[in-house]
């Protein structure tokens, strides 16, 4: 079997809501990215089998296959196609995936994987003004249920005894960690600047330096009046892009390109779509059946901060040494633009690989309706 390696990986900053990206369209942000990909690899566009993009909320500005319109915005060939995906907050992750189990596959040999989503333009939550999201059969079967990710964070920090305090210390934590990888500039070779408005825009914008316990103790919990989730330990409403170019080892070696990783593998999951968020750990147990690999063989973990009772419980439940899980922060602290989420979790997964030459790399996201995907990828420099 063929394998798929990524060569590049690149993320915009992430903008805060209503922040430096609010007026960039979908479309538009996607293309700037998908630049700069071809920019920093060489690659001819024209060389590209398919676009692979995740985007969540596909209203609006984000309606109509924004994927294969950011290919056209970005002025590539019209015979390059594009596509978008949606497994919700794993969208990109799952574009990802796809895109690789494509190229092993045989069926492509260079596909570019991403996603985008600008929340500040099409809010989250938007689709319920249109319509019924999750129909009725679905509803009856859940007792008239509200699928609320709120509500399943405050079952989980229920479930596992996490107090206000706990995920207020890991919350403080996120931003602490997410200011000391800025300031130390472990993400400025895979994040580009965007020039918005005659203005530069080049880091993360969500970030809050100082956080801290006391500081998050004047929240008010959203979803229980006596509960723990609040504004400061969830993730934050955000803008963003990213994308990465996958191929053979023996394509890239023929483009002169030295690849970042080999896609070692991935597993997607279902969980109970009430609680919603544990997905990452049926997926995390099943990737690692499938390739092999044991908890400790994984030097660095990426999983996603939906909000801080998620990473806290699949910490417990897989065993995984607490040091190793989001030591670059997460969305608590930078924020979480849907669709763009998994392709952005991999240039940081990347990233702390590469700082510490760490062989094996996990990322996984919990989903809407109690999905999940986890991926292992093997540091090649």
């Amino acid at each position: 079997m063929r394998d798929a390696v990524i060569v590049e990986a690149l993320r915009t900053p992430i903008g805060k809501r209503n922040g430096s990206l609010a007026s960039v369209h979908a479309v538009d942000l996607s293309a700037r990215v998908l630049n700069a990909l071809v920019e920093r690899t060489g690659v001819d566009p024209a060389a590209v089998d398919d676009v692979v993009w995740g985007c969540v909320t596909q209203l609006g500005d984000q309606s109509s296959n924004v994927g294969r319109f950011a290919v056209l915005a970005a002025g590539w060939p019209e015979h390059v196609p594009g596509v978008t995906v949606n497994r919700a907050c794993g969208s990109s992750q799952q574009a990802v995936d796809s895109a690789a189990h494509a190229v092993m596959a045989g069926q492509y040999d260079m596909v570019v994987a991403g996603g985008v989503e600008t929340m500040s333009r099409v809010p989250l939550g938007a689709a319920r003004e249109t319509g019924q999201p999750y129909g009725p059969a679905v509803l009856e079967r859940y007792d008239g249920v509200e699928f609320n990710q709120g509500v399943g964070a405050e079952l989980i920090a229920e479930r596992w005894g996490l107090d206000r305090t706990q995920v207020d210390e890991y919350a403080a934590a996120s931003h602490a960690r997410a200011a000391a990888a800025i300031d130390a500039g472990v993400f400025d070779d895979h994040v580009i600047a965007v020039d918005v408005d005659g203005a530069t825009f080049a880091v993360d914008e969500g970030l809050r330096r100082g956080t801290s316990v006391e500081t998050l103790g004047g929240l008010k919990p959203a979803f229980k009046p006596d509960g723990v989730i609040h504004a400061g330990n969830a993730s934050q409403i955000s803008d963003g892009a990213a994308a990465l170019l996958i191929t053979t080892t023996e394509r890239a070696r023929e483009l002169g390109l030295t690849p970042i990783a080999r896609y070692h593998g991935g597993a997607v999951s279902g969980a109970d779509p009430v609680t919603m968020l544990l997905g990452p750990i049926p997926a995390t147990e099943k990737v690692l059946r499938r390739t092999g690999l044991s908890i400790d063989d994984i030097g660095a973990f990426e999983v996603n901060e939906a909000f801080a009772p998620v990473p806290l419980a699949w910490q417990v439940e897989t065993g995984a040494d607490p040091a190793r899980v989001n030591p670059l922060g997460g969305a608590i602290a930078v924020g979480h633009p849907l669709g763009a989420s998994g392709a952005i979790l991999m240039t940081r997964l990347l990233a702390r690989m590469r700082h510490h030459d760490l062989r094996y790399g996990l990322q996984t996201m919990c989903e809407s309706g109690g999905t999940a995907n986890a991926t292992i990828v093997e540091l090649l420099r």
